[in-house]
């Protein structure tokens, strides 16, 4: 796929200037050519090819959702043998295929002890839109209508729909859209390097976002506050694990509450910490579970919402009740998507890729910190399993940031382009973010390693 003429390279892209919307782009500067255009024609392993022949070592794995690698045949073969079999069924009114029921037990079957049944869609963004309305109903049917905020934090990621970019808590995505929307509210980022009294060890910090929390309930009223949701690990955020003691902390306020916790496992479900959910590595107790990515590798659009016994049992209720629940996608539970599932499930398995990602997300960072964590403009070096970050600053001693307009993250990260690998520059803050698929290697983070403290020094200069 990556032999391509270099005319129909150039031709390619043309037309993606004059024809393609873009997520997440500069408009403009795409339409008129003033940033790069980049067509990718094929991968393998941990490495993508562009339509010009150029190969990157991808230590962001798409966007954290390539865990298995790219070219595995075994999903591509479920894939095929689906779509000749049964390309497409409805999943409404008890219907199911063979490919959506045996994924709905594996998901179970891995999942953190309490959850019940999993609810299919095709994105991140519409598991958490599922989310709010089964948060929503299940307070209806306890008689609870006045139950109904919902908590997210500043810097967490949850989607990018009308109320799932309302949960999001990044300025990206609020900017000209009218976000975030009633009844969303935002509490504190457990950004520990980013904590205003740097006096505070991490369990007190832990204490002082929980009593945030807190404050915050208590000024709305516990009668109307309804759910919590976070990543176990901030994401797109800036890839910050929890400080010591953060989710025992807030889990104690919710239960002193009634409210529910949903973990946003998007990114960390399906082994990205080296535990096959974030919600075991970091013990939390969630009431629903929203997951995608990991879920097919992104071989196939799927996402699921993991439902606990406690909110099952009372949307049965309901619908003893009211009949029939009204909510449902036309492609929830696609057979040829959930057979992609099926398979890479199976992938990460027999490929041990859980422990991989614990063991060489290990050595992986460790890498990162002894080569760039003294650096002058080095602030911290974060993460936790397969997935890391380098924060920026203009000096580490007095934790002076640099200008954002200045963009030092995404320069460094085009210097490592330069280089051959794929790190993300982050939004809000000068962060390289990196969370290569669950197969990389120590090879090969070795190498990402050694052009990642190459790039730095090239925009940066020495440490």
């Amino acid at each position: 796929m990556s032999d391509r003429s270099p005319d129909l390279s150039n031709e390619l892209a043309a037309w993606d200037r004059d024809h393609f919307f873009h997520p997440s782009t500069h408009m403009g500067m795409h339409a008129r050519g003033e940033s790069p255009t980049r067509v990718i024609g094929g991968g393998e392993g941990v490495y993508i090819t562009d339509t010009n022949g150029r190969r990157s070592l991808d230590a962001f794995a798409g966007l954290y959702c390539v865990n298995v690698g790219y070219g595995r045949i075994e999903i591509a073969d479920a894939i095929a043998r689906q779509a000749k079999e049964l390309a497409y069924y409805h999943a409404y009114v008890g219907h199911g295929t063979e490919a959506s029921i045996t994924l709905a037990k594996m998901i179970i079957e891995r999942a953190p002890k309490g959850m019940s049944r999993v609810y299919f869609g095709l994105s991140g963004s519409d598991a958490n839109e599922t989310n709010i309305k089964l948060i929503w109903y299940y307070n209806n049917i306890l008689g609870r209508p006045e139950k109904k905020k919902i908590i997210s934090r500043w810097r967490g990621y949850h989607g990018s729909g009308v109320m799932t970019g309302s949960l999001t808590g990044l300025e990206l995505f609020h900017n000209a859209f009218d976000l975030p929307r009633a009844p969303i509210l935002h509490t504190e980022a457990p950004y520990y390097f980013r904590r205003e009294d740097r006096s505070m060890s991490e369990e007190q910090f832990s204490q002082h976002c929980a009593d945030r929390l807190e404050e915050l309930i208590l000024a709305e009223g516990p009668e109307t506050v309804a759910a919590f949701i976070g990543e176990p690990i901030l994401g797109t955020g800036g890839i910050v694990p929890p400080p010591a003691g953060y989710w025992r902390k807030i889990q104690a306020v919710l239960d002193r509450y009634d409210i529910l916790l949903v973990a946003d496992e998007v990114v960390t479900g399906f082994g990205r910490l080296g535990t096959m959910f974030g919600s075991d590595h970091y013990g939390m107790k969630p009431d629903l579970i929203t997951i995608a990515k990991g879920l097919t590798s992104a071989y196939a659009p799927l996402s699921g919402v993991i439902v606990g016994e406690k909110v099952w049992n009372v949307l049965v209720d309901g619908s003893d009740r009211l009949g029939a629940i009204g909510h449902g996608w036309t492609y929830a539970a696609h057979p040829i998507c959930a057979a992609a599932g099926v398979a890479n499930l199976q992938l990460i398995d027999e490929m041990d890729l859980v422990s991989n990602a614990g063991e060489v997300g290990a050595y992986f960072r460790k890498g990162l910190t002894e080569v760039l964590g003294g650096h002058r403009h080095v602030g911290e070096v974060r993460g936790d399993g397969l997935m890391a970050a380098v924060e920026f600053v203009e000096d580490r001693d007095g934790r002076i940031f640099f200008d954002p307009a200045r963009k030092v993250g995404p320069q460094v990260a085009a210097a490592l382009l330069e280089r051959g690998v794929i790190g993300r520059a982050m939004p809000q803050g000068d962060i390289l973010g990196f969370a290569p698929p669950l197969c990389l290697t120590k090879d090969e983070a070795d190498i990402v390693v050694t052009k990642t403290a190459e790039a730095v020094e090239a925009v940066l200069g020495r440490g």
